[in-house]
C-alpha cells in the first residue's frame, strides 16, 4: 500500500481524518474520559488510571497534545494535562458538520 498523499486532499478532510485517528485508539479515548471526568488538570500518574506502560501513555499524550485537543504544563518535574477547551469545541464543530451530513435526495439508489 503507497503512502497517502494528504496535499491532495482539503484542509477539512485532513482534520477530520486526524480527528478519527486520534479517536481510533481505546487509550487515547480513556484518557480524554478521565479529563473529563475528573474536571481538572491532571498532574498525576496516569498509568493506575488507563492501566498501561507510562511510555505509551506517554506517547498517546503526545499524540492528543499534538492535535491539540489537550494542553500540557510543566510543573516541577512533572506535566500537568488537560483539555484544550477552544480546541475542544472547534474539533466538535468539524466532527459535527462532517458527521450530520445526510442524504436529501435519491436515498432508495442501492
Amino acid at each position: 500500500m503507497g503512502l497517502v498523499k494528504t496535499e491532495m486532499f482539503t484542509d477539512q478532510q485532513n482534520k477530520i481524518a486526524l480527528f478519527a485517528k486520534v479517536f481510533g485508539h481505546p487509550a487515547r479515548v480513556a484518557i480524554l474520559q478521565h479529563l473529563f471526568k475528573i474536571n481538572s488538570c491532571i498532574c498525576g500518574d496516569l498509568v493506575n488510571e488507563i492501566g498501561l506502560a507510562q511510555p505509551t501513555i506517554s506517547q498517546h499524550l503526545k499524540e492528543l497534545k499534538h492535535l491539540g485537543l489537550i494542553k500540557g504544563n510543566v510543573e516541577g518535574t512533572s506535566v500537568c494535562y488537560c483539555i484544550d477547551n477552544d480546541n475542544w469545541t472547534a474539533m466538535k464543530t468539524v466532527m459535527s458538520d462532517f458527521l450530520n451530513q445526510d442524504l436529501t435526495q435519491n436515498q432508495d439508489c442501492c
